[in-house]
């Protein structure tokens, strides 16, 4: 089982920067994908940011160039770094990781997502 724990949500006014962060707890197998969704009022969840199983980073066409995600496996740890933020990024942002809790999970092709709690993040002046 997986524990995962958002921070650093805030109010922000257009233009500023914040840093997320997603802390997780308990013990799996592997974690092939760590990701960034960002729910907005009144729409479904979307991905913004996700670093997949071979290391590459993938972003939503709506925040290339402006936020970056990483990873800091000894800590356990994935932060969302936003910059130049606009009102259309306000909404909650969730963490998800996509893991294998088991070897027989891995040579099944099995996968388990956990997600956080979430963190809002509102931007306006």
């Amino acid at each position: 089982q997986v524990q995962l724990v958002e921070s650093g949500g805030d109010l922000v006014p257009p233009g500023g920067s914040l840093k997320l962060s997603c802390k997780a707890s308990g013990s799996v197998f592997a974690v092939y994908t760590v990701a960034w969704y960002r729910q907005a009022p009144g729409k479904q969840r979307q991905l913004v940011a996700a670093i997949v199983d071979d290391g590459s980073s993938k972003y939503a066409d709506s925040v290339k160039g402006r936020f970056t995600i990483s990873r800091d496996i000894p800590k356990s740890a994935v932060y969302l770094q936003m910059d130049s933020l606009k009102p259309e990024d306000t909404g909650v942002y969730y963490c998800k990781h996509e893991t294998a809790l088991s070897i027989d999970d891995l040579q099944q092709g099995r996968t388990h997502d956990y997600w956080g709690q979430g963190t809002q993040v509102t931007v306006s002046s």
